[in-house]
């Protein structure tokens, strides 16, 4: 070959590198540009997000994979009035851990607004225990939403829920501020002194003021780690897509109580809500319009939440870990070091002190319908004096399948239900699996 030949070689091959890296380039600026665009996360309130469930969106199909997190990312899955206030707290206690308390309330309640707006009614019971499926379907998507934004310490996107929306990133509507001490400490609260001490929950708002969820999110992004309880979402399954999620480092702690105390408990804390039920204990006749479906919504998201958890799936490989409130409040300690030892996490020997310190009170110490201070292995059976035994007879025939899947005794007597030398918890393990 001769030289102008094998110039016109070279110049063919170095011309072709150039397209070749050029159609290789284009292709990678399409894919970027598509995924960047199916994962935008739109604005609820004026792109309807909450009618698009999670699952169903891109994002979830083809994940845009940044750095994967090194924070361990918690979540406390339980139902209303089932100890997951207490269970919060053995995280909000951790120097390390930035805890939320119950954010999807704020979601919750954006929904509920925009439906009875929409019907023009204004609604008087935006704490409604029972969601309709309808409004369970457009929340899951909203809530997912929430979720990932927050472990990722954006903590401006939950500005879209919080009514009125607030201004310059301030707000004082974040609910229960003050359950959360990272919210209440000095790095957020600006009239504290770096050294002092955290004010208590009922004092925070009066000594820090309206809340800068600017600096709130410097302070997410100090902690090593992120924990958030929710009663708002139902059933496990619901949370596969954060689960698989790259980004996140997700484990999932499924808080579950006895559904007779469970219900005991809400007609004590919620009493219009479960005006009959009462009516029912006082005067021993059921009423013909009560009103079931909260019992059976319980029944039914344990049951199929726990029986995804134990049939062991491979998405939630070393993801899940089932805790009984009972087992919790008879061994508050070794339960708690079952939990981080779960989350690979050390515990701070605070934790050990609060736990000392708030279950061994006078069952007579905290009213509080929120409150941790309790004698938490009495409060734990209280409900046997509590409920007459047709309504635990009634519970139990509706119930039944979840109490024998979860280790619950059944009574088959007033007397078998008022002797609490008689253990109604089985003795049972639920061990995580790796």
């Amino acid at each position: 070959m001769g030289l102008p030949a094998m110039k016109c070689f070279w110049k063919a091959i170095f011309l072709l590198a150039l397209a070749s890296i050029a159609i290789h380039y284009t292709a990678i600026q399409s894919f970027t540009a598509k995924s960047s665009l199916l994962c935008t996360i739109p604005n609820p309130l004026t792109e309807r997000v909450l009618d698009t469930p999670l699952a169903e969106r891109a994002c979830d199909e083809i994940p845009v994979v940044s750095n994967v997190s090194r924070k361990t990312h918690i979540l406390i899955l339980a139902t209303t009035r089932s100890g997951s206030s207490f269970v919060g707290q053995i995280f909000n206690q951790h120097f390390d851990i930035f805890y939320l308390f119950e954010p999807l309330y704020h979601v919750q309640n954006a929904l509920i607004y925009r439906e009875t707006q929409a019907k023009g009614s204004i609604d008087h019971q935006n704490k409604r225990m029972v969601l309709s499926n309808h409004e369970r379907h457009m929340m899951l998507g909203a809530g997912r939403d929430l979720l990932r934004s927050l472990y990722e310490c954006d903590l401006h996107f939950l500005e879209n829920y919080i009514k009125p929306k607030p201004m310059n990133h301030t707000t004082n509507r974040l609910f229960r501020r003050g359950a959360s001490k990272a919210l209440c400490s000095p790095s957020v609260c600006e009239s504290l002194e770096p050294d002092d001490t955290p004010p208590e929950e009922v004092d925070c708002i009066k000594k820090c003021g309206t809340l800068n969820l600017t600096l709130a999110v410097e302070s997410c992004k100090d902690h090593e780690h992120v924990a958030i309880k929710t009663v708002r979402v139902p059933e496990v399954s619901d949370l596969r897509p954060l689960v698989e999620d790259p980004r996140l480092n997700l484990k999932i702690i499924q808080l579950v109580r006895d559904p007779r105390g469970i219900l005991a408990s809400r007609s004590e804390t919620f009493q219009d809500t479960y005006k009959l039920w009462r009516i029912w204990r006082a005067t021993g006749r059921k009423p013909y319009n009560l009103d079931t479906n909260q019992l059976l919504t319980i029944c039914k998201d344990y049951l199929n939440s726990v029986s995804t958890g134990l049939n062991r799936p491979s998405w939630l490989k070393g993801k899940y870990l089932l805790l009984r409130y009972e087992d919790m409040a008879r061994n508050p300690i070794k339960k708690t070091e079952e939990i981080y030892n779960f989350l690979g996490i050390s515990m701070d020997s605070s934790i050990v002190r609060w736990i000392e310190n708030n279950t061994r009170a006078d069952t007579t110490f905290d009213k509080h319908k929120y409150g941790t201070i309790r004698n938490s292995e009495a409060t734990a059976k209280n409900w046997r004096q509590k409920l007459s035994f047709d309504i635990v007879e009634f519970i139990q025939n509706t119930c039944q399948e979840v109490l024998v899947q979860l280790g619950y005794k059944l009574v088959n007597s007033d007397q078998d239900l008022r002797n609490l030398s008689f253990s109604l918890v089985e003795e049972k393990t639920f061990s995580p699996f790796f």
